[in-house]
């Protein structure tokens, strides 16, 4: 079978590792979200955006019942998020988005990745600033009237959409404070939401050249291997 094998299980396990850990962190999320609102999707959205998003990534649903179900047991570890501050290389600010069952571990592992990437781990509010929060949905635009339905949105907090022709989907921004507000009216419109987030979006960006480009994107990989991290931003354009 020979070298052609050997890069195809390569690149199978890597895909299944990659799956896994997505598994893992939608299960957290899942944990999170029906401790705040209760184990009824139906009556917490935060759950509803979850089990979107696991479907979005083809998890299985028995999964996400198994997820619900640990999470309603009162002996299931309690899972915190938080949120790291700090500077890459060559000054570029990040933000680090983290779920954990054990902060004392996870900020010294996100000082650890800073600190070997020549960067630094920093206060609460030294970099958060630069950043504002927000909401994102991806929904289907098959038959969608993009005048129509652009201005129908804005009255529930619509601040930008893009229209992905490729994909045929359509991606609607929100203020942070106006995610169940969106999300409602998207289900009570029967749109096919594909996907929902809340995101960090820079209100400035830094130019980097390639080999500081390149320094940037090793930390970040570095970041994104470790089972507590959920996502990480910065304003490298």
């Amino acid at each position: 079978m020979g070298r052609v094998f050997e890069k195809r299980k390569y690149t199978m396990f890597a895909r299944f590792a990659k799956m896994a850990k997505t598994f893992t962190k939608i299960g957290k999320d899942i944990a999170i979200a029906v401790k705040a609102g209760g184990p009824d999707p139906d009556t917490n959205p935060r759950l509803r955006m979850c089990i979107q998003n696991a479907r979005a990534v083809n998890m299985p649903k028995t999964n996400v019942d198994a997820a619900i179900k640990r999470a309603s047991d009162k002996d299931v570890s309690n899972y915190e998020e938080a949120i790291y501050e700090g500077y890459a290389p060559h000054g570029v600010p990040v933000l680090v988005e983290c779920t954990t069952d054990n902060p004392t571990r996870t900020v010294a592992n996100i000082r650890m990745y800073f600190s070997r990437a020549g960067g630094n781990l920093a206060t609460n509010g030294s970099v958060s600033f630069m950043f504002e929060r927000k909401a994102l949905f991806k929904v289907a635009a098959a038959g969608l009237n993009k005048e129509e339905i652009e201005f129908e949105l804005i009255d529930f907090g619509a601040e930008e959409f893009t229209w992905d022709d490729e994909h045929n989907e359509l991606i609607i921004q929100t203020p942070f404070s106006e995610f169940g507000h969106m999300q409602k009216a998207l289900e009570e419109k029967k749109f096919e939401i594909k996907e929902s987030s809340k995101t960090f979006i820079p209100t400035t960006h830094k130019e980097l050249t390639d080999a500081e480009e390149a320094d940037l994107v090793a930390l970040i990989e570095k970041m994104e291997e470790d089972d507590d991290v959920v996502a990480v931003f910065h304003n490298a354009r």
